[in-house]
């Protein structure tokens, strides 16, 4: 197949996507996941070469799972290599920032119904100091407990009564109300729980009902982990098209950027990871930011997040990136790099038009116009938790070598 037909037929895989939320389980039973391994955002690393934020996490997941008494135990284990370590998008699922899964944790299952494959993420944490962000204490564990033991049961018959959720159509509908699904979900997390809410009271009674919908009503990012979901279950039919140019995945671990593309199946092309710039929280400045981290960037490969800025000018304010005027610019550039526009995801500042996706390597390294990511920024001290939201640029690294590869037939 040439590149023109490879990439006509990654588009359409692509934009022919339909991303349902089905079901809640537990990590060990959705992603087959053993004792002792713990999935982390990006692509594949050591736990030599994390930073700080990501050991911090991985601690507190060990200690969650009962895999170590304490914070020197935890260390410990993984040090002498009692730790199996690998990326969430080797087991079909994305986690944000850290992106640690392990076995215990409820994950959402979302089916791609258009070619059957499946993909996962946990439930999001909500803001401040939770495990994504690498902080680990005591209130940290105890949340993920209650996620493990009375949210995430409650979540899961209340997907299966409703019989599935049409994730695609929300999302949709949520960039018309002003979100871009990576730093702004206010309306996709409303949309959602209204869809929900029925199933929810049907399955759920009492304190426990109410504990759940507080925290749901009460987290405005709580929908960000279903669009990564939807988004990893509608990038991977690319991978495996040969001569295809098409980026199938972005991510990041707090040391390297990694993509994959379409032509290249499951081979990772890294660079070293940029730090994000943008607006931080009293107390803290460009000093204290982390290097990018984060399985997030796969909703920039479906033409949301920074793709789709124009549709959401308040998040361009949030993350230092300007108003109206520099969100228009910025889904322009993103249409540089771009073979198409999505027809569901429509941006109302720009008369309906579809927003720009199908990052291509080709146009990326001809331009020098790396994909701009929408990001929240932690902290690079363990345990900090966020201290920010901002803008990244990829590493053009990366897109260079893999356009090296296909280019040579050494994809």
């Amino acid at each position: 197949m040439n590149v023109k037909a490879a990439n006509a037929e990654a588009l359409r895989r692509l934009l022919a996507a339909e991303p349902v939320l089905t079901d809640c389980v537990p990590a060990a039973e959705a992603l087959g996941l053993e004792a002792r391994t713990v999935l982390h955002a990006g692509p594949p690393i050591t736990w030599e070469a994390m930073c700080a934020p990501l050991q911090a996490a991985i601690v507190g997941a060990l200690r969650y799972e009962g895999w170590a008494a304490g914070e020197g135990a935890a260390v410990a284990l993984a040090e002498r290599g009692g730790v199996r370590f690998e990326p969430c998008h080797h087991r079909g699922a994305v986690g944000p920032m850290t992106g640690l899964i392990t076995r215990s944790m409820p994950v959402f299952v979302v089916e791609n119904r258009a070619f059957g494959n499946r993909a996962s993420a946990t439930i999001n944490e909500g803001l401040g100091r939770v495990l994504r962000f690498g902080a680990n204490d005591e209130s940290v564990l105890a949340r993920l407990a209650w996620l493990r033991d009375e949210a995430g049961p409650l979540l899961g018959r209340a997907l299966r009564r409703a019989g599935g959720l049409d994730l695609r159509a929300l999302m949709a509908q949520a960039l018309q109300m002003g979100d871009e699904m990576h730093q702004r979900n206010v309306a996709a997390s409303s949309l959602l729980l209204r869809a929900l809410l029925p199933s929810l009271v049907r399955e759920g009674a009492g304190p426990a009902l109410a504990r759940l919908i507080e925290f749901m009503v009460g987290n405005d990012q709580f929908f960000l982990n279903l669009a990564m979901a939807a988004a990893k279950a509608a990038a991977d039919p690319l991978l495996g098209i040969s001569g295809s140019t098409v980026v199938a995945t972005m991510a990041r671990n707090g040391t390297e950027f990694g993509i994959r593309v379409a032509g290249c199946g499951a081979r990772w092309f890294t660079a070293p990871v940029n730090t994000p710039e943008g607006l931080f929280f009293p107390g803290f400045g460009p000093a204290d930011a982390n290097p990018d981290i984060g399985d997030s960037a796969i909703v920039e490969t479906i033409g949301l997040g920074a793709m789709a800025m124009a549709a959401s000018p308040p998040v361009a304010r949030f993350v230092g990136a300007g108003g109206l005027a520099e969100a228009l610019r910025v889904t322009e550039e993103m249409r540089e790099i771009t073979l198409g526009e999505h027809p569901h995801f429509r941006i109302p500042t720009q008369d309906g038009r579809g927003a720009p996706v199908g990052v291509d390597v080709r146009r990326v390294v001809a331009t020098g116009i790396t994909p701009l990511i929408n990001t929240g920024i932690a902290g690079r001290k363990a345990g900090t938790g966020q201290v920010g939201a901002g803008v990244v640029r990829a590493p053009l690294g990366c897109f260079t070598a893999a356009l090296e590869a296909l280019a040579t037939g050494h994809a």
